[in-house]
């Protein structure tokens, strides 16, 4: 059985618990939160045995194995180096961090101190796009032309007044760095290292320190293109989050409002979508069984902390180029 702890009792953390509890080799053993009447609250609703208000405290319990990290983005970093110090296996919750010398930071600690770690890009595992990920690697799309995403969300003022930390550089980032990562992560998992970026964010409907808007074109290192969208100023609800890919012998669109559907599908060979695997998604249950199984198996977990950095670095690009308004090339 292997002993998971949660650090983080926030709008997160309740996935991750059902998705420990529903797996039979996994125990949700403990969490942290430095709040405790939140952290109390939790550990009662998901009938977990100790509740821990210090983070180090709960760190140095021998029998956790695995360490999810659910807190506040710009906190990731250091809080995942201190459970590699402490031996214990890491999922974090995207993104890996909010800079590329704590992404560098994360991954070095992480190979020094011979852990396994991912990123929690649940995504990747919706069945739509494991179908679109099998008729890339088999050819079928023919040569890239070029890929899209969008994220067409809302959210109303009050999700950011919730908390003072949201919509923040420090510890959050905007709607790019929060709710399009998944589909960023998407693009660069399909398509390969991106060469170079042009992008521009945007403030339009509310108030925070980042982005409710932002977009990008990109050129692949293949020569392929590239469009990113994303937003969290959609009147009035999530519209979409959709993934569009485009060879000289196929076309697949997956959307949906959560990247959970096929929307078009179209191959030089079939003409069809199997009528199965059509729709759905697994949440964050993959991403436990996968960790379960690399640490059984003594292996890399699928989704690893460089995929986390490739996401990142895609996004801190668009920064930079909206901020000086120049093309940003990736090394």
């Amino acid at each position: 059985m292997i002993q998971f702890a949660i650090v983080g009792a926030g709008a997160i953390a309740p996935v991750y618990a059902g998705a420990i509890n529903m797996h039979k080799d996994a125990r949700l053993t403990a969490v942290c939160d430095k709040n405790p009447q939140t952290g109390e609250e939790f550990r009662k609703q998901h009938s977990i045995q100790t509740f821990f208000t210090d983070y180090k405290e709960m760190l140095s319990d021998p029998s956790i194995d695995v360490v999810c990290i659910c807190t506040p983005s710009g906190l990731h970093a250091d809080m995942a180096i201190q459970a590699f110090e402490a031996g214990k296996h890491v999922i974090i919750e995207k993104p890996i961090a909010l800079t590329m010398e704590d992404a560098d930071r994360v991954i070095a600690a992480a190979d020094k101190y011979k852990v396994k770690a991912a990123v929690a890009f649940q995504k990747r595992y919706n069945r739509p796009i494991l179908k679109m990920r099998e008729k890339l690697e088999n050819g079928s799309f023919g040569r890239m032309m070029h890929a899209t995403t969008s994220v067409r969300w809302y959210r109303d003022q009050s999700y950011y007044d919730q908390d003072p930390w949201r919509g923040t550089a420090l510890m959050d980032g905007g709607a790019l760095m929060n709710q399009s990562i998944h589909n960023i992560d998407l693009l660069r998992w399909m398509m390969g290292p991106v060469r170079r970026v042009s992008g521009f964010t945007a403030t339009r409907r509310h108030t925070m320190e980042m982005e409710d808007t932002g977009v990008a074109v990109l050129e692949f290192e293949s020569g392929a293109l590239g469009v990113i969208e994303g937003s969290t100023a959609i009147y009035p609800t999530d519209l979409e989050a959709s993934l569009s890919l485009f060879g000289t012998s196929g076309t697949a669109i997956v959307g949906g409002k959560y990247l959970d559907e096929i929307k078009s599908w179209h191959f030089l060979h079939e003409d069809k979508a199997s009528s199965t695997d059509k729709a759905g998604q697994e949440g964050h249950y993959p991403i436990i069984d996968d960790m379960i199984q690399a640490i059984r198996d003594d292996r890399d977990p699928v989704i690893s902390l460089q995929d986390g950095r490739n996401a990142l670095e895609i996004i801190l690009a668009i920064y930079d180029s909206a901020k000086t308004g120049n093309s940003v090339h990736i090394k």
